[in-house]
């Protein structure tokens, strides 16, 4: 969380939030006092699944996520570094424009990960690019730095982009769309992805798995036992003349 608030220059945190009955109307109430239009809510279930809620306060619509694969700048370590504060280039993967629902995820990520323009903690240029790409109908988020040559037999004409390099800085994340709504942190769902398995039943399955393999241990121990008791040798009346 905090490197993504690093991020966005324009952003306000708050602390936790402790209603459960009801959520929607504490959160927008929060937006509203700090004079926000958009919310990024993050969600955490049994301490081990995360989950992201992007909304347009007060009147939505909201989007509900699931966040896998989270790399923080800590973790990475990567060699990638621009300004705190600078705005970033937004590019996006051409299967958002294929889909109405990924329509409306571009449409909702620009207006939430765009600075300002003229905002009192940006800076005035750009020197990082947010790379928002779709793969396996998962959202993955990745952050470059904009390299270009400093020296003076090096420098660049306008234009040529050519020569620029593109360094990662972190953080890395993917985010699995689960439901939209039209209100803000809920409402009519207008979409559902169909794709979505709940982290409970992946959990489930692994269980059944491995409690099948325990099973089939079981059954082919009685099979063993069945066995012999169906297939017992005589008693060969010559076995032990030669021990007298």
């Amino acid at each position: 969380m905090m490197d993504i608030v690093g991020l966005l220059p324009h952003s306000k945190r708050d602390v936790k939030v402790q209603s459960k009955d009801n959520k929607a109307a504490t959160l927008n109430e929060l937006a509203d006092l700090k004079g926000c239009t958009s919310c990024l809510f993050f969600e955490c279930r049994k301490k081990q699944d995360l989950y992201l809620w992007m909304s347009k306060c007060p009147s939505g619509p909201s989007v509900k996520f699931q966040v896998k694969a989270v790399h923080t700048m800590a973790e990475l370590k990567l060699t990638g570094n621009h300004l705190k504060g600078s705005r970033p280039l937004m590019t996006f993967s051409s299967t958002f424009d294929m889909h109405p629902h990924f329509q409306l995820l571009k449409e909702l990520l620009k207006q939430i990960f765009c600075t300002p323009k003229d905002h009192r903690k940006s800076k005035p240029f750009f020197d990082h690019v947010f790379a928002f790409s779709v793969a396996d109908n998962h959202v993955w988020f990745r952050n470059y730095q904009i390299n270009v040559p400093h020296q003076d037999a090096d420098k660049l004409p306008k234009g040529a982009l050519d020569k620029m390099t593109l360094i990662e800085v972190g953080p890395r994340f993917c985010l699995h769309p689960i439901k939209i709504f039209v209100g803000s942190f809920g409402g009519q769902i207008v979409y559902e992805n169909p794709f979505y398995v709940s982290p409970n039943v992946v959990r489930s399955q692994e269980k059944r798995a491995k409690a099948g393999k325990y099973v089939k241990k079981v059954k082919a121990k009685q099979r063993r036992k069945t066995h012999i008791m169906m297939n017992q040798v005589e008693l060969d009346e010559l076995a032990g003349i030669w021990k007298e």
